[in-house]
């Protein structure tokens, strides 16, 4: 799948901002199954320091600053992404029973490291009985990490209805819980919750989805500023597998993968700090174009 991603983001404020320095995490990452041909961020006014750097994780982000007075903002991002199917192989990859998994994970000596970044609570995702319980009904005896993984993706698509105004980024995961109703991001980390919560690495990832697929392909829900799932921990011959929670599916050639993290606090579009402002009006436009079709948009106001 060869795909165009437009990603914009317009602030407009009722009084005038003299400083703003701004994060973005806007670029596709390079992966074994995705290359990112090209990409380009703009800044609207222009900002007096740009610099690309790499988060903690590996995530290509970039720091922008500007020190002029200005009543608006617009980011610009624009990708030509190239994702190799990838579904197929990780239903080959060998699988242990996630017992064991686990007991090789909480091991006295060291567990692999970039596992364990992911065992523990982060601070948008809890761990408590609850979830435990929630997900044991999939985590039975003997079965193998991915197989009872896709068992709960399945079990939180039937049992929590996607809403775009039930939930706010700012909503508590115990809350997404109490009212069975949220967006990607609630159920990616409702996900993670409950792996954790039975000792199993979870990975937050945020990315794209192309809404409209070709033909004999189903239409996938989602799309918004960006999309979200989850990476789950297989064992060290099968690696990290990417499942699709919002949409109950593996992740394949579809999704566009920008980074991960924790959860959504590490990899959030585009998050920063600003001098002045007053009130704020956010629009996020974000256009999915197959390179042999027609664009594709979908239009979130906040």
């Amino acid at each position: 799948m060869r795909l165009n991603v437009l990603h914009e983001t317009r602030y407009r404020y009722s009084s005038p901002v003299v400083l703003s320095q701004q994060l973005l995490h806007l670029t596709p990452r390079t992966l074994p199954w995705q290359a990112c041909r090209t990409h380009r961020i703009t800044v609207a006014p222009q900002a007096g320091e740009f610099d690309w750097h790499q988060d903690y994780y590996g995530n290509p982000i970039v720091r922008a600053l500007l020190a002029a007075p200005h009543e608006a903002l617009l980011v610009r991002a624009e990708s030509e992404v190239e994702v190799a199917p990838r579904e197929q192989a990780a239903l080959a990859a060998p699988q242990i029973p996630w017992e064991t998994l686990r007991e090789r994970l909480h091991a006295l000596d060291a567990p692999p490291l970039e596992p364990a970044d992911f065992l523990y609570e982060s601070p948008h995702v809890e761990t408590w009985h609850e979830l435990a319980d929630y997900a044991a009904k999939s985590f039975r005896q003997g079965h193998g990490a991915l197989e009872a993984a896709r068992d709960l993706a399945r079990r939180i698509h039937k049992d929590y209805a996607f809403d775009r105004k039930a939930t706010s980024v700012a909503t508590p995961l115990r809350q997404v819980v109490r009212q069975r109703r949220g967006v990607c991001q609630d159920f990616a980390h409702l996900m993670i919750g409950c792996l954790r919560s039975l000792g199993l690495p979870g990975r937050y990832v945020s990315g794209y989805i192309l809404t409209d697929p070709p033909p004999g392909r189903p239409r996938l829900v989602g799309a918004d500023a960006s999309h979200a799932w989850v990476s789950v921990y297989c064992g060290e011959e099968a690696g990290w597998v990417d499942i699709d929670p919002t949409n109950d599916c593996l992740v394949d050639d579809e999704h566009v993968t920008l980074g991960w993290g924790r959860d959504f606090g590490d990899v959030t579009p585009m998050r920063g700090v600003i001098l002045g402002g007053g009130e704020q009006e956010l629009e996020v436009r974000v256009t999915v174009t197959p390179m042999s079709g027609a664009p594709l948009e979908s239009m979130h106001d906040g």
